[in-house]
């Protein structure tokens, strides 16, 4: 049996614990719902990559991206078992790609604060774009702090 789109959450995992609680909270509504989950990592270049010459050890970033969002799907696999987690590494800016992804979802479900949030702020600019841009509704999960 398919999934119709709507029946599909998908869930932006960057490792932060913002973002780890948004993907608990994802398993468990979708063991409720029946649901699928889309968890996507999103990977970009740092401003001023490839201006200096590479190193024999140059970085992975998607390989990086990958492992953080298996390292993130691992932490939750004993929720709820019987629930399909589609794992996506995607290349982009993280808010534009969020929201790409979730054109035809249910539910979008991200962390209140990433890797790169600034200490005080109620909504990081990747979750606050998405709540302003994304065609489904949008569930902001905090990290508990």
């Amino acid at each position: 049996m398919t999934m119709t789109e709507k029946n599909r959450i998908v869930v932006g995992v960057d490792g932060s614990p913002s973002s780890i609680n948004a993907l608990r909270w994802a398993v468990r509504q979708a063991e409720l719902t029946g649901a699928e989950i889309e968890a996507v990592t999103v990977w970009s270049y740092p401003a001023g990559y490839g201006l200096a010459p590479v190193s024999d050890g140059a970085a992975d970033l998607e390989g990086d991206a990958g492992k953080a969002l298996f390292e993130a799907l691992a932490e939750v696999s004993g929720i709820a078992p019987d629930v399909v987690i589609e794992p996506l590494v995607v290349q982009g800016h993280a808010a534009d790609a969020l929201v790409r992804e979730a054109k035809d979802a249910g539910l979008l479900v991200v962390g209140s604060r990433g890797h790169g949030g600034f200490a005080g702020m109620l909504l990081g600019s990747v979750s606050q774009h998405c709540v302003q841009h994304a065609r489904c509704p949008v569930l902001v999960v905090r990290d508990g702090r």
